[in-house]
């Protein structure tokens, strides 16, 4: 699913059978469409390094291997108005260059625009990190986002 490139909310998702997913530097958040009603004593939820398990009433909704390694003890899961189940994982690796192509190692890959957003996305959301001052609202992105990029207040250009 092609989603526009929301500058200010940082979220380029990616749609998926049961939601979708997206992620910044630092995380990975994935969302889940349950059936309105849902409780959390419905719901079981298994969280590690890498892999994902979520069942909702017996059912088997998302399973497998991540696209990369997350932190176990900082993943988290809530249910939001009974409708949705919200997954958070948190990155091991957390730079731009670490952008996943896909959800899990097999399954739920973005399509090529998309990836190109949240890649655009997360080289912007970097660039901000690591230079609070300047305003990137308005920065054009393009080109070849796996290379180095040299930090920006050293002076020395790309």
């Amino acid at each position: 699913m092609s989603a526009p490139f929301e500058e200010r909310s940082g979220v380029v998702p990616c749609g998926t059978p049961w939601g979708q997913w997206y992620q910044t530097l630092e995380e990975v958040f994935i969302e889940v469409q349950v059936p309105p009603g849902t409780r959390a004593q419905d719901i079981q939820c298994g969280l590690q390094s890498r892999h994902v398990a979520l069942a909702v009433g017996g059912r088997e909704i998302l399973k497998g291997k991540l696209f990369d390694s997350t932190i176990a003890d900082e993943g988290t899961w809530t249910l939001e108005d009974r409708k949705m189940v919200r997954i958070v994982l948190t990155k091991t690796k957390r730079d731009a260059a670490n952008c996943w192509t896909s959800l899990l190692e097999s399954e739920y890959a973005a399509d090529p625009w998309v990836q190109d957003q949240m890649q655009r996305k997360l080289t912007l959301e970097r660039f901000q990190k690591e230079n609070p001052g300047f305003d990137f609202s308005g920065a054009e992105i393009s080109g070849n986002y796996s290379k180095v990029f040299p930090d920006m207040a050293s002076g020395r250009p790309f």
